[in-house]
Order: C-alpha cells, then structure tokens, then sequence
C-alpha cells in the first residue's frame, strides 16, 4: 500500500470527477464538489477568526454537509467536536460551556434544541452556523462566496470526543494535534484504522453509514473511506430494511453497526431477509456495546464470515477480532490492535493472570490524553501509562478479551457479583423481546436484586398473563438460579443513545414494577 496515494484531499484532485458521497435522498456529490465545499467552510471559519488549535462543535444530521464540517477541522488544525444530537438543551450547554467552540454548526432539525443551549453557554449568534434555514444561524451556505480552490497553509486537525457522561457529567478526551500534512496523516491513520478490519484502499469501496454520525466510531470510518477512496453512502436513520435496499443498490462492500442494528435486522421477516443480494459486503464492522452471541453467530450465518468486532474508548485503542477467531472464542471481544496492549488489573492496580477478572486496562500510547478542564478524573482513571474506562473481564491464555460488564453496573445480590451484559444476551435470545437492559435495585433482604427492563416486540404479548413468568423460565434455562431476573418492567422503548448506547441511569423502575421468583 503507497500511502502517497491515500488522503481524501489528495485523491479529489487527482480524480475529482469520481463520487465521493451520496446524500441520503440518493443525491450523489463527486469529490470535486466536496473539496470545493470544505475549503470554502475552511475559509469562512478562518474569516471568523479561527486560530490552529480552536474548537469546532458539530450537533449535525447525517448529512454530507456533516463531512464537510470535520473535514475542514482536520485540514485546518481545529478540534471537531461531535455531540449527540439526543441530548438535551442543557446537556448540550454543559459540553458548549466546556469546550468554548469558535463556531457551532447545526443542522436545521435541531435547531431549536441547539439555539437554546448555544443561549444558556453564550455563544454570540456569528458563530452559530446551520445547514439549512434555521431562525438566529447564519446559514453553512455562507461559505459560497469563499474560493474552494486549494488551501496551502494546512495543517492536521483532531477529534475531540466528549465521554457518554453515564457516571457523571461528559468530559472531553483531548490529545495534541499531529503535525505535518494533512493528507500524510490521515492516509496512515485511516489505513492503521482500516487495515485492523482487513478494508483495502479503492477496489471500488463502497461504504454505508447507518448511525448517527455523532458518534465518534461512526465518523471516523466514514471520513477513513473517503481517506481510502471509497463512497460513502448516508441513511438518514437506520431501517433494517432500506439498510438491505441500499446494501444490494449501492453495491455495498463496509458498514458499521451496532448490536441493536443487528437484532433488529435478525427480526426481519426471513422472506424479506431473503430477498435482497447482501453478496457484496466484504467488512460488516461492529461495535459499541455487548453483542449477544446468539445474534453475532446468526449475523454471521447471514453475511458470511465478514464480520468483525472492535471493542476501545475514546481515551484509548483496544481490541479487534474477525469472524472467525470470533466463532474459535465465542464471547470474545478480540485481542489488542496493532499497536496497541491491554491487561487486567486489581483493585490495587496489579496485573492479573489469564483467567483472573479484574478491570480492563488500556494502554495509552504515543499520543496521551486528558480530560480537558478534569485533572482528578485523569489521575483517577490513569495508572502508569494504562488507562480505563471502568469495564471488566478477562484475558485467555492467548490474550483474548472477555468483558463481563462496567464496575459501576456490577450488580450485588446476596454477596454475589451478577454481570447485567450476561442477562441482557439471555434476554436477547427471547423471541418477544426487542431490547433489554438490566440494572441492580435496592432490597431489603439481598442488598440488591435485577430488575430487566424490557422492550417487547409486540406489547399484547408482553401485557398478557404469565409473561413474566415465561421470561423468567426462558432465562433460568441459560442463567445460574442468582443471575435470574427478580424484578421485570415493560417499556415502549429503552433510553438509548445516538450511537446505540443504553444509558442505564435511566433506566428507573416504577414502583409498580412486578417483583417475580
């Protein structure tokens, strides 16, 4: 691989005619376009008096003016920050207030949220940008008086990537920007990133987004295919469905899911399933939380031996596994990426042999991070070069991670340790069972017991006499008699976030709650 030849900005000029995104109404944009565009928001945002290491915030839609945005930062030398376009006016505020951007740039959908949190955090209204009409943003489009001719002052830019805020308030992972060319940057950090998950450069890639492109992993493998040559195709939100129309229209080769996506395309009808050539997908790339075995194995039985799993932090690289190791060690999350290392650890940060639980460590690498404005949570949270995130598990004798859940969710019954990821993927399994999560609550008699909160398939069902019961027995026939579900709630729907995450302090039983076993 000549990385001489990778780089978005680098391959539209040598092939500007080529296609470079497609809009989610099918609208396709060549890569000349979208170089004209992303130099004309580099120069508008200079205008507004930008300096190398400001900070950009971007609360966007999955749009290809979206791209635009994080591919001006990176050639600009700006932090792009990207926030979850579910969070609320003032959770938005917190993490406007924090980063204290240079500029915000929202899409329309959101701009009422937006507008209210850019308030609350003071953000003079020239610095509010939207992609369409929106009342009190200047519109993106602003940028089409500037020259989309070539930049020659570039220089690299960054994510800045704020943490989930689920055991306390977001905080921004910061590391120093690198130096040099942009386009020599991104070529061998997309070509480290891809390669893990075996994605070769051009050979008419072709790449689909069905995420929110808020979420961190979900737009650094996109802009890693631009910066590799391949197309990026946008879903506006996810459907099982349309995500396979798409797949055998646009002739589909990577993709990124998240284990919600995958149940969810599991449930289709096997008729509907069937109907659709999935044949071209070369690398199904999965992350962000739990997958349970049940659903990866049918995924796999489905696409092929293409699917590979990644499992890391914002803070830090971590593991990757392919199908096949995958199918040798079920469960497994991988083990460490090139270049990277991970070990378990006590409670009194000694490393801990294969087969001990402990916390999982990361290790941090060149390129250290802190939490912007949180020296105590970086002191915290960092031992020695080796960061984490709070997560346990364990490592085989070949270095194979296994995740058992986060510390801060471990459930305490009776004095024994209940891991909520292990009843979750039970749960799964369950036919009428759409989405799950498992949380402790507080009893008299155990200290706690779990509680399953649950998203049926079908609320008749899940309404009906001895539901609970059935659930109950399901579980007790893949669980130990401790792990079984004590407390069951029915829900329309779990609070998940943007990028696929159960926000678990959320979910608070009502006192009505039916307590079974």
């Amino acid at each position: 691989m000549n990385l001489k030849e990778l780089g978005f900005w680098r391959i539209a000029r040598r092939s500007p005619e080529n296609i470079a995104a497609v809009e989610p109404d099918g609208t396709p944009i060549t890569a000349g376009e979208l170089l004209a565009r992303i130099n004309q928001i580099t120069r508008l945002l200079r205008d507004l008096g930008l300096q190398h290491g400001d900070r950009v915030a971007l609360v966007a839609a999955n749009e290809v003016a979206a791209l635009e945005t994080v591919l001006a930062c990176h050639q600009a030398g700006w932090y792009l920050i990207p926030v979850n376009t579910a969070l609320s006016a003032p959770e938005i505020a917190h993490i406007i207030a924090d980063c204290t951007p240079g500029a915000v740039v929202t899409s329309a959908r959101y701009a009422d949220t937006v507008r209210t949190a850019l308030d609350q955090a003071a953000i003079a209204t020239e610095r509010r940008f939207a992609t369409g009409p929106a009342e009190g943003f200047r519109l993106l489009a602003d940028a089409a008086p500037y020259s989309g001719e070539w930049i020659e002052d570039r220089a690299p830019g960054a994510f800045m990537a704020y943490t989930s805020g689920t055991t306390g308030r977001p905080k921004g992972v910061l590391r120093p920007l690198a130096t040099g060319d942009p386009d020599d940057a991104y070529a061998a950090g997309s070509a480290w990133q891809l390669g893990m998950f075996e994605v070769e450069p051009f050979q008419n890639g072709t790449h689909l987004v069905t995420s929110p492109l808020s979420h961190t992993a979900v737009n650094g493998l996109a802009l890693a295919s631009l910066h590799l040559g391949h197309r990026v195709v946008l879903m506006e939100r996810f459907d099982a469905t349309e995500m396979l129309q798409l797949i055998e229209r646009e002739r589909v080769t990577t993709t990124h899911v998240v284990p919600t996506q995958m149940h969810r395309l599991l449930a289709l009808d096997p008729k509907i399933r069937a109907s659709y050539d999935v044949s071209t997908m070369r690398n199904l790339i999965h992350g962000a939380g739990p997958c349970p075995p049940a659903v990866k194995r049918g995924i796999i039985d489905w696409f092929g031996p293409v699917v590979y799993e990644y499992y890391g932090a914002s803070e830090a690289a971590g593991t990757v596994i392919s199908a096949r190791e995958w199918l040798a060690r079920p469960g497994s999350v991988g083990r460490a990426q090139p270049g990277a290392a991970v070990k378990i650890m006590d409670e009194h940060d000694h490393e801990l042999a294969p087969g001990e639980r402990g916390r999982v460590y990361l290790e941090m690498g060149p390129r250290a991070f802190e939490y912007r404005g949180d020296p105590e949570k970086t002191r915290t949270s960092v031992v020695n070069g080796w960061v984490t995130v709070g997560d346990l598990g364990y490592l085989d004798e070949d270095g194979y991670l296994f995740l058992l859940g986060r510390t801060a969710e471990v459930i305490v019954s009776g004095g024994v340790n209940v891991y909520p990821a292990e009843v979750e993927a039970a749960l799964l399994e369950h036919p009428d069972i759409a989405d799950a999560g498992v949380i402790g609550v507080p009893d008299q008699e155990w200290g706690e017991i779990v509680c399953a909160v649950i998203q049926p398939t079908a609320w008749d069902r899940a309404t009906a006499p001895g539901f609970h019961d059935q659930v109950t027995a399901f579980c007790r026939e893949r669980l130990a008699g401790f792990k079984l579900p004590r407390r069951i709630e029915i829900v329309e729907q779990l609070p998940r976030g943007a990028n696929g995450k159960l926000r678990k302090h959320l979910l608070l039983p009502k006192t009505d709650g039916r307590r079974t076993g």
